[in-house]
């Protein structure tokens, strides 16, 4: 068994003082308050769960600043941004994702992400289509490398919108029909292990018919697998659903589908109050992503309405133009203080807006993943993040103030170390892997820019 000892640390009932976790293959075996140190124990700071990036499409950091100038025709958008995105997938084959999606993961770590959710739609090797699986092979083996802990959502895309049962051609390299889609989750399902869950999804309503959304809802139930799916991320989307199904999107899928607290919603940015309080009632997680959300000009998630409800929510970065989970929370309660011209917003189970930002994504991070247990606590993964405790960003804050100054302070970030499993893969700040993914990485985005 190995030990940590903690100056601080954060457990499910607030902060505690000079805290000697032990740690047993992978899990918290025990936990001491008010202790002292042992000879052989990692000394530490503070220490503190680690998140769940709830939503990632780990190959789109490739494109990161890459979309950011003015198109010919001056009208930029979400859609415009797509092609770019298309092109970018079209590129990708399992050695490259591999290279890309380890770089993406070997930052999340050193962020403070402990897991991450990928919602995994390229299926086809663009070099070699018949090789079955070599794309979601590329995203295990990248997360085994890096050492963070994966849900692997498998993704069905089966249409190009409501009203084009076909692909079009720029995403045939990720389409499926639904029988060649449930064969493909019948094999993920044997990459599953201690770090590695399964999850499946839907790419959207207008990429995915309601006979095969229903069907693969009854599978994520058969196998109590957590079930993602994109829904109302911008305005298009849902003015295409009412003129295809007569309804709103988020209000057409809680009329059509049985929508529990397994199920995780990603953006839901444009529904009405009353949309907003039924998603809440339905239990699911809303997966918000604020930085992309930011960069694509999709708009603001009704956060206070939803959280006044008893909604639950989660972050992700999505297309990773940012990896910080704290840059993420703060632009979660930024945006909701432009739009009510206020302060503290989001603050209403705890009066600090950070507390009350990291407790809410902590657990609904746990949901997304398919995780059973999180947090500090006896039993769970030994899955923590430790943060320099003289950094100055943490500077002159007690408990009250800590996760106030991780989330509003913008700071170079003070993680000295982070664990998964009982496995340390960031120490003195550097992922142990980070030369490796760096220098791959590079190789691979030169290797795109000779292609273009």
């Amino acid at each position: 068994m190995n030990h940590v000892f903690a100056s601080k640390a954060l457990l499910p009932d607030g902060w505690a003082d000079n805290v000697r976790l032990g740690i047993d293959q992978g899990l918290i075996d025990n936990i001491a308050v008010a202790a002292k140190p042992s000879s052989g124990d990692t000394l530490a700071g503070c220490v503190i769960p680690g998140l769940c990036n709830a939503h990632s499409h780990a190959f789109q950091r490739a494109l990161a600043g890459h979309t950011e100038q003015r198109s010919p025709t001056g009208h930029d958008s979400f859609w415009t941004w797509r092609e770019r995105m298309y092109e970018l997938a079209g590129q990708v084959d399992a050695p490259a994702l591999t290279a890309i999606a380890r770089q993406v993961y070997c930052e999340m770590l050193s962020s403070g992400y402990t897991a991450v959710a990928e919602f995994h739609y390229l299926h086809r090797d663009p070099r070699d289509p018949q090789k079955q699986d070599a794309m979601l092979q590329a995203i295990v083996q990248a997360a085994t490398d890096s050492g963070i802990r994966l849900t692997c959502i498998p993704v069905l895309y089966e249409r190009a919108g409501f009203n084009d049962p076909e692909p079009a051609a720029h995403q045939r390299n990720f389409a499926m029909s639904l029988d060649e889609f449930l064969a493909h989750y019948a094999r993920a399902a044997d990459y599953g292990s201690e770090s590695v869950t399964i999850g499946i999804g839907a790419h959207s309503l207008r990429a995915v018919s309601h006979e095969s959304l229903a069907e693969i809802a009854r599978v994520a139930a058969d196998s109590d697998a957590p079930m993602h799916l994109h829904i109302a991320e911008q305005q298009r989307e849902v003015d295409q659903c009412m003129a295809a199904y007569g309804r709103r999107p988020v209000r057409w899928l809680l009329e059509n589908l049985d929508v529990t607290e397994r199920w995780s919603l990603v953006h839901a940015t444009h529904m009405d109050f009353d949309e907003t309080a039924a998603l809440a009632d339905s239990g699911a997680v809303a997966v918000l992503c604020p930085s992309t959300e930011a960069n694509l000009g999709d708009g603001l998630f009704p956060l206070h309405h939803f959280l006044e409800e008893g909604g639950r929510i989660a972050i992700g970065s999505d297309s990773h133009v940012s990896i910080n989970p704290f840059e993420e929370l703060r632009w979660l309660e930024y945006g909701q203080r432009l739009a009510t011209q206020s302060r503290n917003v989001v603050s209403l189970r705890h009066s600090h807006v950070g507390s009350e930002l990291f407790s809410r994504v902590l657990e609904g991070g746990a949901m997304a993943g398919g995780q059973s247990k999180v947090g500090l606590e006896k039993g769970a993964p030994a899955d923590l993040v430790v943060l320099g405790d003289d950094d100055p960003m943490l500077a002159g804050h007690g408990d009250d103030s800590r996760l106030d100054a991780l989330v509003f302070s913008g700071y170079p970030l003070p993680v000295e170390r982070v664990m998964v499993n009982g496995d340390w893969r960031v120490v003195d700040a550097v992922h142990v892997d980070r030369e490796r993914a760096r220098v791959e990485y590079a190789a691979t985005l030169k290797a795109f820019g000779k292609q273009r």
